[in-house]
């Protein structure tokens, strides 16, 4: 082996060996998910183990190895930037991309570029001198996402974690942590620090929160909806209109931003604003593990038990509340707590990204003492929906 193919082999090796430190680090920020953590130490352990063998081998088989172990993991890293895996728990989300995993990413393409060099043109130069420059620079940036990563997890999470000035003046008081806190959709998205929330929490409502900002506003022209099935419920008066797609509510998908069960609208005369999506979830109890776990403390599932329904020319629409004694306006039916439901909020809103509506008919959540709901706010702002 030349030297020059000795050289980026070299800088395959030390990168992989960073790719793996990383994926290492990395497990220990997965311990509420087993099965995921273990598969990073297994895919850790593997890219040390070719790096390694890149550093002190000129045998052929080295690159290809180097090759197969880190085009894997660089293929599932871009994979579930996008889309969430079946398989393990951990992955079902889509997560938007960190400094932490983009750097491992980087560092795996970095011994995927040098180890191929290595082995299809072994007439290419890097001499030795240079590869450990370059691999010297390759370690300081694992340790700069390993600092990085340590942060992230003193605040219990590895989420964006990206705070933008005054995003926690207006309702902690000054304790940084407090939920719910102002939601701006400008603003880098925040919610690390909460106490009880985990970093899975905390990277399942972060994507949430991140694929409503981007696929929501596809349903900005409420005149186009009523194509795609979706009927107005006739709450126009209180400020909002939410709209519902009966089809939506009945299939599998949960929390799909590109098939929201309901839409929430601000009135103002006729015009209407796309401002929120509703999801619902089908066929499970308010205080379902698969609701209650998703986003912990940061999301708050509740229900309706006390609004009143009566016939529409477009399907349902709402005719009011129950009174003290549990009656409904004439011509209307109560019919108890439906499927649960949750807010996310594509524009500001003083009381969190998953705001709702705060006093009579607010809805109830069982999964806190006395129903209360997490997803309000005690003081007096207007955006607050059902």
């Amino acid at each position: 082996m030349t030297g020059g193919r000795h050289g980026f082999l070299l800088l395959g090796g030390v990168a992989a060996v960073g790719a793996g430190g990383l994926h290492l680090f990395a497990a220990g920020l997965h311990t509420e998910h087993a099965t995921l953590a273990r598969l990073m130490v297994v895919l850790a352990a593997a890219q040390c183990a070719v790096g390694l063998a890149a550093m002190v081998s000129a045998r052929k088989a080295v690159p290809v190895m180097v090759i197969g172990v880190n085009v894997v993991a660089v293929a599932v890293w871009a994979y579930t930037r996008f889309a969430g895996l079946p398989w393990p728990d951990g992955l079902d989300v889509a997560e938007a991309p960190q400094f932490l995993d983009s750097t491992c990413a980087v560092l795996g393409v970095v011994a995927v570029a040098g180890a191929a060099v290595a082995l299809v043109r072994p007439e290419a130069k890097l001499g030795v001198p240079q590869a450990a420059t370059a691999a010297g620079m390759s370690g300081v940036l694992a340790v700069a996402a390993m600092l990085g990563g340590a942060g992230h997890v003193h605040s219990h999470g590895t989420g964006d974690h990206s705070h933008a000035d005054g995003d926690h003046t207006a309702h902690d008081h000054g304790t940084g942590n407090a939920w719910p806190r102002p939601w701006d959709p400008a603003k880098p998205i925040d919610v690390s620090g909460v106490p009880g929330v985990t970093a899975a929490q905390e990277q399942r409502a972060t994507a949430l929160i991140r694929g409503t900002l981007d696929d929501l506003p596809a349903f900005a022209d409420v005149h186009s909806i009523g194509a795609l099935g979706y009927r107005s419920i006739g709450d126009s008066v209180t400020g909002y209109e939410h709209f519902i797609n009966t089809a939506y509510i009945r299939d599998d998908l949960f929390l799909d931003a590109k098939h929201p069960e309901s839409l929430v609208y601000r009135v103002d005369g006729d015009n209407r604003t796309l401002v929120s999506a509703m999801y619902i979830a089908k066929g499970k109890k308010i205080d379902d593990p698969d609701l209650v776990n998703y986003g912990g403390a940061l999301m708050q599932w509740h229900v309706h038990d006390n609004l009143c329904w009566k016939a529409g020319d477009g399907g349902p629409q709402v005719a009011g509340v129950t009174d003290a004694q549990g009656n409904c306006p004439p011509a209307s039916i109560n019919p108890g707590a439906g499927n649960p439901m949750v807010h996310v909020w594509i524009t500001a809103n003083q009381c969190g990204p998953f705001a709702a509506l705060e006093g009579h008919g607010a809805g109830q959540a069982a999964t806190t003492p006395g129903g209360s709901r997490k997803d309000t706010c005690s003081h007096d702002h207007s955006g607050g929906h059902r």
